[in-house]
């Protein structure tokens, strides 16, 4: 008998690697853009690094608090599917059973055979089959606020401490470019480390993360040069 392996798949981390990249891509960008136009304002370097410890503070809370929010209301829309289903497979379980045929013949499998699947798998969990098959809710996809509120914060202030630790090494004009070109290449190998976990193009993903944490830290850094010419 061929011996059993233990498989590895994407979708059963996809939960806390989303959470875990948007945090700490966001906390990179986000935290690097600040401390740039800050620096590029004329601020003094202790201004500076209070202005990104605020940053980072309040970013992780704010990462934290969105994502356990927008989490939550994915599951009270999963709580609501799961009672509407239990619900329906009490008062007309011949009417599940019809859809869960249908759904299995729509698949390939011929109008007897689908009969037999829908009738074995109804008859071990019939709510288990109808949540996979007819509303796409598995255990792996299934929604986690506590968990993804940790994973976001906990991932932002990591990435915003990479920008933030660069505020005491340097002091000057030249600290906006020290600090822009760090993280630009902290994006590069968080989106390589990300697409790599995910399974996708290593390329595209670094490309696209860098781009947009390039343009929005130039964007930044321009708008507190001009703001520091004009006050000053």
């Amino acid at each position: 008998m061929p011996r059993a392996h233990r498989e590895s798949h994407v979708v059963d981390r996809i939960g806390w690697l989303r959470a875990s990249i948007l945090g700490a891509n966001d906390g990179i960008v986000s935290t690097a853009s600040l401390i740039a136009g800050v620096a590029a304002a004329g601020a003094t370097q202790n201004s500076i690094l209070i202005t990104g410890i605020a940053g980072l503070v309040a970013g992780a809370m704010s990462m934290a608090a969105g994502e356990f929010v927008s989490v939550s209301s994915q599951g009270d829309a999963e709580k609501a599917d799961i009672a509407r289903e239990t619900a329906e497979l009490e008062t007309q379980p011949e009417l599940e059973r019809e859809e869960l045929t249908r759904i299995y013949e729509k698949r390939g499998l011929d109008r007897k055979l689908a009969e037999q699947v829908a009738d074995g798998l109804m008859a071990k969990d019939a709510l288990g089959a109808h949540l996979r098959d007819e509303l796409g809710l598995t255990e792996e996809m299934s929604a986690r606020p506590i968990q993804a509120a940790l994973a976001s914060a906990a991932s932002f202030a990591a990435g915003a401490a990479l920008p933030l630790v660069m505020v005491p090494l340097f002091a000057g004009p030249s600290l906006t470019w020290i600090v822009t070109g760090g993280s630009v290449i902290a994006l590069a190998l968080l989106g390589a480390v990300g697409a790599k976990a995910g399974g996708a193009p290593i390329g595209k993903a670094v490309l696209r993360v860098t781009f947009w944490g390039a343009f929005a830290m130039a964007a930044t850094a321009a708008i507190g040069s001009l703001f520091g010419t004009t006050i000053g």
